[in-house]
């Protein structure tokens, strides 16, 4: 049996392990400071927004997967803005998905428990019933997480397009004020297949 060769994007690959780096790095600062300053209350509200972070990022990862290239490629000829964009992201869908559900999931769900138990050392719960809180709000964290992603993959695969065009913008927009590339070009498949037609 011959072996498929395998192309691996070593750009991408270092790109996406220096994001996942700093992305970690500031959560999980930004969290542990702001934890040890805040109050119980401020506390379940940044735990509320970390996990929000990684519900929200599955809702992208999937409607990039879910998404359909025809209706940008169109945009794109009348040079709406984000077009281009969009149709990098869907070019690129495993990359992003991967990045979105897998890379910022995990990081959220690290930086989620161990916010939860700065919490649980605020509450200062002591003893057999202190376990059972503990275990109680660890259950807690881990359904809200998980059926909050299950809805967003609902919303990711229903709203695909729509989704996909408005994280386009924003990467058009980042791209335009800073000259930063997030995403490869892509190849203009039409135009090359003209060409041959041509020949």
């Amino acid at each position: 049996m011959k072996n498929k060769n395998i192309n691996t994007n070593y750009k991408w690959i270092l790109h996406i392990t220096i994001i996942t780096f700093f992305l970690a790095t500031i959560l999980n600062f930004f969290s542990d400071v702001a934890l040890k300053e805040s109050n119980l209350l401020v506390a379940f509200c940044i735990l509320g927004f970390i996990v929000l972070i990684g519900i929200i990022f599955d809702i992208i990862g999937t409607a990039v997967i879910s998404g359909r290239e025809e209706p940008f490629h169109a945009m794109a000829a009348k040079k709406v803005f984000g077009a281009k964009e969009a149709i990098k992201l869907l070019r690129n869908a495993n990359i992003v998905a991967n990045f979105c559900n897998d890379v910022v999931g995990d990081i959220s769900g690290i930086v989620s428990g161990a916010a939860l138990m700065a919490i649980i050392v605020k509450l200062a719960f002591e003893g057999p019933k202190g376990s059972i809180y503990t275990a109680i709000l660890g259950g807690l964290l881990s359904a809200i997480t998980i059926g909050g992603k299950a809805i967003g993959k609902n919303i990711g695969i229903a709203k695909s397009q729509s989704i996909v065009y408005t994280v386009a913008v924003i990467f058009a927009w980042i791209e335009k004020n800073t000259g930063i590339k997030i995403l490869p070009d892509y190849k203009n498949n039409n135009k090359n297949n003209k060409r041959k037609k041509r020949k």
